[in-house]
């Protein structure tokens, strides 16, 4: 039986429960890795990364040095051999699984190898996790994209249909397909604790991807050039990274502590929160200043949802769980970031410090 009133009583994840312990991270080397190793380094546990060298230059990971304070392994999730060795030699206690083909027009462009990544991957640290002793938290994180979208204007819950649409949506509902059936083949006896955690789109400082609305910002405004918004219209539900990494943080922690806690989370924002692309735009224009401007470019391209937005209840009652920065705060913090970042200075020192100001926050 869950102990929902001691998890409610500490939403967030103890600090000192993740000293010393024995993580493995996969996709360490991309942006939200890049923040959630950082993370767990500076609480305390002895990290294992295991990766694909850096998407993107300049990348994160480099930037904010946290390679020579963990173990980092270059490798890619679809080699079975190479991931269950370092696994065994590093025999973890807690997995965090987020190595993935994330783009949805890159997953146009290469299918087969987005559904190698995104399902083959997550079978084979599934695999890890079955054959070798020890791993008592397991979390796959996928994406809220995972859901049949009818596009209507209601979140979607855990309990609705699992259906993307294009190549990644539908590779990320195939990750979840697995973790369930594994969950139920080989770990039924209830000694680890298997959970998924579903995400919506993240923004914050140290995001260089192609094909990603802020970074896509940061270029323009960096360069003083008016920034060109492909789809205006369409809502997503955006939150700053911390926001699920935290929660990832919190689910690890306490199904590491009470299997009964195990299951498929929806993290996203309040609805206030789940805004239009041009919104979100203006928004950043304001927070960045120097007269910023966006304007609209219908380029077309492959299918994208229009309209997607996530039911988070479950989290907040079995968690009390409840976001803490609203999108406002969300995007000056990503600003403040990033000026740091292109004045060259001390972005390690911003991280720490949006870090301590997140967790302090009671709303």
């Amino acid at each position: 039986m869950h102990n929902y009133d001691a998890a409610k009583s500490n939403a967030n994840s103890n600090p000192e429960f993740w000293e010393g312990k024995r993580v493995f991270l996969t996709g360490h080397t991309g942006f939200k890795g890049s923040w959630l190793s950082h993370m767990l380094i500076g609480m305390g546990a002895e990290l294992t990364g295991y990766s694909l060298e850096p998407p993107t230059d300049p990348d994160l990971f480099s930037i904010c040095g946290v390679e020579n304070k963990m173990t980092s392994i270059i490798g890619d999730i679809r080699n079975r051999e190479m991931l269950f060795a370092v696994f065994e030699k590093t025999r973890p206690e807690i997995v965090i699984h987020m190595a993935a083909q994330p783009i949805v027009r890159d997953s146009y462009k290469d299918p087969a190898y987005t559904y190698e990544t995104n399902v083959m991957g997550t079978v084979n640290i599934l695999d890890c996790v079955r054959l070798c002793e020890g791993v008592k938290s397991f979390l796959n994180v996928t994406t809220d994209k995972v859901y049949h979208n009818n596009e209507w204007e209601w979140g979607y819950r855990e309990s609705d249909t699992l259906d993307g649409f294009d190549p990644y949506s539908n590779s990320k509902s195939c990750s979840e397909l697995v973790t369930r059936s594994y969950k139920n083949s080989f770990f039924a006896s209830g000694k680890i604790g298997i959970s998924t955690a579903r995400a919506g789109n993240v923004i914050g400082g140290g995001d260089f991807a192609n094909d990603r609305i802020i970074p896509d910002c940061v270029r323009a405004a960096s360069r003083e050039e008016v920034i060109i918004v492909r789809n205006p219209y369409s809502v997503r539900p955006y939150q700053h990274v911390l926001e699920p990494l935290s929660a990832y943080i919190m689910i690890a922690q306490k199904q590491y502590e009470d299997v009964g806690y195990s299951g498929c989370y929806n993290v996203g924002p309040d609805d206030n929160d789940c805004l239009s692309t041009g919104t979100l735009v203006s928004m950043f224009c304001a927070a960045w200043g120097e007269s910023q401007l966006w304007e609209s470019s219908v380029m077309g391209g492959p299918h994208e949802a229009t309209f997607l937005k996530l039911d988070c209840s479950k989290l907040k009652s079995v968690f009390g769980w409840k976001p803490r920065w609203n999108i406002e705060e969300a995007v000056a913090n990503t600003v403040e970031w990033t000026r740091m970042y292109l004045q060259q200075g001390d972005v390690c020192s911003v991280m720490d410090k949006q870090i301590a100001r997140f967790h302090t926050i009671t709303k």
